[in-house]
């Protein structure tokens, strides 16, 4: 049984950055557990196949999950990026936007607009993010293929149970508990002895999982030809698959178009990924032309059948950003044992990159001030 003082539950951004935060100031006692069997939680990417004109992985690696940031706002996270020595570059927005309304009418071309403040991306994706942050950390200090399931809280410290792909289960003990999941993925799959107050796990299953009820369909090609056409790579659709497309090209790298499914998931789930792609393609051809139809690869990622991302009640969500629930039981036995860390806990960024970021240092601040400061107790 390994006893780390400080357990990290998920290795998504914010479990990485709370991670970092603790190794930034000298305290190297914590272990991150993590349920995948790769880093990075709801943001991860999809690998193109590289050719002679664009060799380097990183620049054909394209986010199925988050992609954007706003330095103009959201400043903590910017500092981050530029402490990490990461590459950015806007997102390409030159050129008209397309309106598809129906399938029997061309699409209506439109001149675009400019995001105010700018949209800006990684160079590597969002997936940057996370590799550099763990190239900063003890790999030994992070455990993947353990799903935390259950909870007990003892007199001094907390045990977790964990359950790796084969069923088998390990026990962990920590005096303190970060938790980086979304709080309804808590409520929904963990359970806590003595249970959490019901006020309290009300709140969380009540809390949507930000990008769970999404999906999203990326196509590389060798060129960006609607840019020769005057087209920005934007479109919105009221007929679907897609209701929202974008540029999804990386600077140096493979030339993408990306989308965000507008159909809901319980749609979605009812027709194979095959055939889903199928349509997406049919309807960049309808958008943008027939050499549209051909990508050197494609995929789709759906968030919503994701066990580690979404829960059933995220099926019939909206996908709004939420509301900031309560990170912390107010009294009672987990007093101060546990602490909410993801993004859904952020005061100013619920939901956003960027909300990963603040929930994590909030977290740690209240490690540090409260049970860091604290002479170390055995657990029996």
């Amino acid at each position: 049984m390994r006893t780390p003082r400080i357990a990290i539950v998920g290795a998504g951004l914010s479990g990485l950055y709370a991670a970092w935060l603790l190794h930034r100031q000298g305290i190297w006692d914590y272990l991150v557990l993590e349920a995948r069997d790769v880093l990075g939680g709801r943001i991860a990417s999809f690998d193109a196949p590289a050719d002679a004109s664009s060799p380097v992985k990183d620049l054909n690696r394209f986010d199925l999950g988050p992609t954007w940031f706003w330095p103009d706002y959201q400043r903590e996270l910017n500092q981050l990026i530029h402490e990490l020595d990461l590459e950015r570059f806007a997102q390409y927005e030159a050129g008209d936007m397309l309106v598809e309304r129906s399938a029997s009418e061309a699409p209506m071309r439109m001149r675009g607009y400019a995001n105010v403040p700018t949209s800006m991306r990684l160079l590597g994706g969002m997936g940057a993010l996370i590799d550099a942050l763990r190239r900063e950390l003890h790999p030994e200090r992070i455990v993947t293929n353990q799903a935390v399931r259950h909870l007990r809280r003892l007199d001094q410290c907390i045990e977790l149970d964990s359950e790796d792909p084969s069923g088998q289960v390990m026990t962990w003990q920590a005096e303190q508990v970060l938790l980086a999941l979304p709080p309804r993925l808590i409520a929904h799959g963990m359970t806590f002895s003595p249970p959490l107050p019901e006020t309290l796990t009300s709140e969380w299953r009540e809390t949507a999982t930000w990008m769970a009820p999404h999906a999203k369909y990326i196509a590389v090609y060798e060129q960006p030809f609607w840019r020769e056409q005057g087209l920005s790579g934007e479109a919105r659709s009221m007929l679907g698959p897609l209701g929202e497309i974008h540029d999804a090209s990386m600077p140096g790298g493979r030339s993408a178009l990306f989308g965000f499914f507008g159909v809901p998931a319980p749609v979605r789930q009812r027709a194979s990924s095959t055939v889903l792609r199928q349509h997406c393609r049919a309807q960049f051809a309808h958008l943008f032309g027939p050499q549209a139809a051909t990508p050197v690869a494609d995929t789709i990622k759906d968030w919503a059948f994701d066990p580690f991302t979404a829960t059933a009640d995220d099926l019939h969500s909206g996908g709004q950003h939420p509301h900031t629930p309560a990170p912390t039981a107010a009294s009672g036995p987990w007093r101060h044992g546990l602490i909410g860390i993801a993004s859904e806990w952020s005061p100013q960024f619920p939901g956003y990159v960027a909300g990963a970021i603040e929930a994590a240092r909030l977290g740690v601040q209240g490690l540090t001030e409260r049970t860091l400061s604290l002479p170390l107790e055995p657990c029996p």
